[in-house]
C-alpha cells in the first residue's frame, strides 16, 4: 500500500483586521457570493470605522495616479492635497450610494384611497458614467398610480431615493432600472413610470465633444406599461412626446 503523499504547503491566510480595509471588504463580498460591481451597493459589508480607512487608502492609490501622470505635487500647491480631496469625493460624495444603507423613508397607508395619477419631478440628477468616471447630470420624473393597499412615501423622499441610487458610477439604461425597482418593491403601485433625461460629460470632454447631446430612458411598469392613455397623459404632464 502507498503511503500517504505529503501534504502541499498551504499559504497562511493573514488576518482580516491586518489587511487593508478594501481587502477586508472585498473579501467578506467574495466570502457571500456577492456581486460588487460599480453600481452595486455594498453597506451591508463595510463595517463601522472602515469608510474613514478605505478614504486614506484611495488617497493613497490617487496620489500614486497624480504621480504617473508626472504632476509635482510636492512644489505645486495646487495638487498638493488633491489626492486626499479625491478621496472624499468618491467615497463619501459622488459614489457614497455604494457605501450607505439606503435612506430610511417613513410611508404610510393609502388611507384616502387614492387611485389617480401621481407624478414628481424634475427631480435633480447628478451621478457618474462608470465608463470614465465623468459626471452624468439631468432630470428624473416618476409617475405612481396607486391603489388602496399601496404604501405611499413624501415627496423629498423620492429625491432622496433617487439621489441613493445615482450617487455610484452608472450607466443610465440601468440607472432607470434600479430606481424603477426600488420605487415598485416600497410602493407597490398598480403603474409605475420613471425617465431620466441627462447630458454625459464624457460626451461633452472627450471624443466627438458634442456639448449638445442628451440621453433619454423611460422604464414602464403595470398599468403605464400596458395603458396607452394613461401613458400619454404621464408624458403629456411632463411635457415630452410619446407614447
Amino acid at each position: 500500500m502507498l503511503a500517504n503523499a505529503p501534504l502541499a504547503a498551504v499559504k497562511p491566510v493573514p488576518a482580516l483586521e491586518r489587511l487593508p480595509a478594501s481587502d477586508r471588504i472585498r473579501y467578506r463580498l467574495i466570502e457571500a457570493g456577492q456581486r460588487y460591481h460599480a453600481n452595486d451597493n455594498i453597506a451591508a459589508f463595510v463595517r463601522e470605522g472602515e469608510l474613514a480607512e478605505l478614504r486614506d487608502e484611495v488617497a493613497a492609490r490617487m496620489q500614486e495616479v497624480l504621480q504617473a501622470l508626472v504632476i509635482d505635487t510636492t512644489n505645486d500647491h495646487n495638487t498638493t492635497d488633491t489626492a486626499r480631496r479625491v478621496a472624499k469625493l468618491f467615497v463619501e460624495e459622488v459614489f457614497r450610494g455604494r457605501y450607505e444603507c439606503a435612506p430610511a423613508v417613513t410611508a404610510f397607508p393609502n388611507v384616502s384611497r387614492l387611485d389617480e395619477l401621481m407624478v414628481v419631478g424634475p427631480t435633480a440628477v447628478r451621478s457618474a458614467c462608470s465608463h470614465h468616471l465623468c459626471p452624468v447630470m439631468g432630470s428624473v420624473w416618476i409617475g405612481v398610480l396607486p391603489n388602496a393597499d399601496s404604501e405611499l412615501i413624501g415627496l423629498s423622499k423620492y429625491a432622496r431615493i433617487c439621489d441613493w441610487i445615482m450617487s455610484r458610477p452608472q450607466i443610465q439604461e440601468e440607472a432607470v432600472v434600479m430606481l424603477a425597482d426600488e420605487l415598485e418593491s416600497r410602493v407597490k403601485p398598480d403603474g409605475l413610470a420613471v425617465v431620466m433625461e441627462a447630458s454625459h460629460f464624457c460626451m461633452h470632454w472627450r471624443g466627438v465633444k458634442d456639448d449638445g447631446a442628451l440621453m433619454r430612458n423611460t422604464v414602464m411598469r403595470g398599468a403605464l406599461a400596458h395603458n396607452v392613455d394613461l401613458r400619454r397623459e404621464f408624458m403629456a404632464l411632463i411635457g415630452q412626446r410619446g407614447a
